[in-house]
């Protein structure tokens, strides 16, 4: 194939992409905890299914931004499943149309940033990915191997970010806002989406509402979307379990925090990062059902959401 009939091609393709959509768009790429579901070790009922049938199976909560009209496309979280959910972005944003243009990280635990590996010269032996940090994050990777050797051989490309200060990203605009959390090795952000035409807000991991600096209602109130923090359901769902030492804002807990919003509001919001515990991961689930039934929505793999 001569150079000039590849680069032809290559224009084709991209031209079809999307259907020539230039509206940013955010893409749902993983819904549970970090472990992802099923659990390694988890051989209960609950998670026998997922080891039994394939597509029943669940990564850690990703999300990704496309934007068409700038050819660029960007990574909230890089989880243990990274290959995978990368391959499902390349299905509606293949890498020959739109550069992977940045990665942003919510904190050091494990379903967050462990997914940086694959980065590594091992696998993709990426050049100066952009990797959005907060400035304990930052020195977190710079100073611990593995990851410092993604700095040092330059796979990736440290970017500082402060909260409550806009990241620029051309037609899109990302804010990170410090959430309390379990923060032994880094911070912990939630981030502010915004696009052209509509606004997200991703906060998959927080202690519990109260105990933030911002008003989760007024928050919801701002965006068109809330992807937030659904890891367990209630407080029965991990026996012989201290749940005090894994605090997150329970889904009845935020339900009933949530009442008072009316039907549009609650249609804002999107449950993610659920534990391979959460009855929500069944949408045949008495829980599932109930949370649909008062309006709100529970995330899954392939929702797109227009910015």
């Amino acid at each position: 194939m001569t150079v000039r009939l590849f680069f032809a091609l290559a224009l084709l393709i991209c031209s079809n992409t999307l259907r020539g959509q230039d509206q940013p768009f955010l893409y749902i790429l993983g819904v549970v905890q970090d472990a992802g579901y099923p659990q390694a070790g988890c051989y209960q009922p609950h998670c026998l299914p997922g080891w039994e049938d394939a597509n029943l199976r669940r990564g850690a909560t990703s999300l990704a931004v496309v934007d068409p009209a700038g050819g660029r496309k960007y990574l909230f979280e890089a989880t243990p499943q990274l290959p995978e959910q990368l391959y499902a972005l390349e299905q509606i944003a293949p890498d020959s149309c739109f550069r992977l243009d940045g990665i942003f990280l919510s904190h050091a635990h494990i379903g967050h940033y462990a997914g940086l590996m694959f980065l590594g010269r091992e696998a993709m032996a990426a050049s100066n990915i952009p990797v959005y940090t907060m400035s304990r994050m930052r020195q977190f990777l710079q100073t611990n191997g593995p990851w410092s050797q993604l700095v040092t051989l330059n796979n990736i490309s440290l970017k500082l970010m402060q909260n409550f200060q806009t990241v620029p990203l051309g037609n899109i605009m990302v804010t990170p806002l410090l959430a309390p959390h379990r923060d032994e090795f880094s911070e912990t952000v939630g981030f502010l989406i915004l696009g052209p035409s509509h606004s997200a807000l991703f906060i998959p991991d927080i202690d519990k509402w109260q105990l933030w600096d911002r008003d989760i209602l007024n928050e919801i109130r701002n965006v068109d979307y809330a992807l937030i923090d659904a890891t367990f359901f209630d407080g029965d769902e991990l026996p012989g379990r201290d749940m005090s030492e894994i605090p997150h804002p329970f889904v009845v807990q935020s339900m009933a925090l949530f009442d008072e919003l009316p039907a549009s509001e609650k249609n804002k919001i999107w449950f993610i990062h659920m534990n391979h515990s959460n009855p929500l991961l069944n949408p045949d689930s008495t829980a599932h059902r109930q949370v649909i039934s008062q309006g709100y929505h529970v995330a899954r793999e392939g929702v797109s959401l227009p910015l």
